[in-house]
Formats: structure tokens, sequence, C-alpha cells
């Protein structure tokens, strides 16, 4: 008997409970899973970044860590601090440090993660008809929307159905009635 059989998709509980809801989020989807020494290498880097993480020399109230090993999330809640451009920037270039160091790719928009067979499974955007069409993956399959900006929304909107997500317009599926 296996102890293994199922990805746990738990992960709100990891968020920082004193964070407001309304805290900035940023989601960098690596192209490829990272090994546990690079997570640890990863989350080394990013808790260094946020502990000198400033904005217009104020320090940033942030929280970095790496989720289901291929997901970097940075969250800073700017009811302390406010991040402007150039603090944007600093968190830019420390990814773009972890892409070169690790060769990965962080910034690709064009490719979607899903839950597969209790993995997580990369499928570019162009291929998203094609593996609807041949069941794999359907309405039902969890998809990481990428897109929250928010704690709040990271909490409630990021890992959801495909049929609960903007792809679902795209893949023109019938309205989720509630």
């Amino acid at each position: 008997m296996s102890y293994f059989c199922c990805m746990n998709l738990a992960y709100t509980h990891l968020l920082p409970a004193d964070f407001a809801p309304s805290s900035r989020v940023w989601i960098y989807q690596c192209s490829r899973p990272f090994t546990l020494s690079e997570v640890l290498q990863v989350e080394d880097m990013l808790n260094n970044f946020s502990q000198q993480w400033h904005a217009h020399g104020a320090g940033v109230k942030s929280f970095a860590t790496v989720f289901f090993g291929q997901f970097i999330i940075l969250m800073a809640d700017e009811t302390h601090t406010e991040v402007s451009g150039c603090s944007t920037d600093s968190s830019v270039r420390m990814i773009k440090e972890i892409e070169k160091q690790f060769e990965v790719t962080l910034f690709d928009r064009q490719t979607l993660a899903f839950v597969v067979k209790d993995k997580t499974q990369l499928l570019p955007l162009s291929q998203l008809a094609y593996a609807m069409q041949n069941n794999f993956i359907t309405a039902d399959t969890l998809y990481f929307n990428n897109t929250v900006q928010t704690k709040k929304e990271l909490e409630s909107n990021w890992l959801i159905s495909l049929k609960d997500s903007w792809l679902a317009r795209k893949l023109a599926l019938p309205p989720v009635i509630s």
C-alpha cells in the first residue's frame, strides 16, 4: 500500500495569517519541477530577498516561497509599505536570477498548469482545445490560475476547476450555474 498516492493540494494554511487580504501577489510558474535541493536553494534566495526588499527606503512586509515544487509565490502587504516600480523591478531581477541559476523559465504566460493524475502537468495554451477534445483535461480538471493578484484571490481562486476559470470562455464551456 502506497502512502504517496495523492497530491496534497492544501496550501492556504501555509500563507501568512497576518497579511491583509488585499496583499499583492505575483506567481511565477516554473517550466519544470524544482528538485528538492533546488527548492531549498530557491527558498534561501527568496528569504534573503524578502528580508532586504525595500520600497522608497522602507522595508516591504513580504512573503516568498515555492509551492508544489513548481510555483514561486511572492506576496507584499501594502498596508505597511506600497510597492513601487523600482521595488517591483528588483523582485523581477531576483526571479530572473533564479531562472539563470537553475536554467528554467519563469515568465512563460503561454503555458498553463493543471492537476492531472495527481501531478502538476504543463500544457501550452495552443494545445488547450486539443487536450479537451481528447479528454486529457475536462471542465472539472483543476487549473492553476496564475492571474490572481491578491492574497484573497490566491486563497480562493488560484486552484480552481477549468470551468470556473477565464479559460472557460476561451473554450466556450457552458457557464457554471451556482
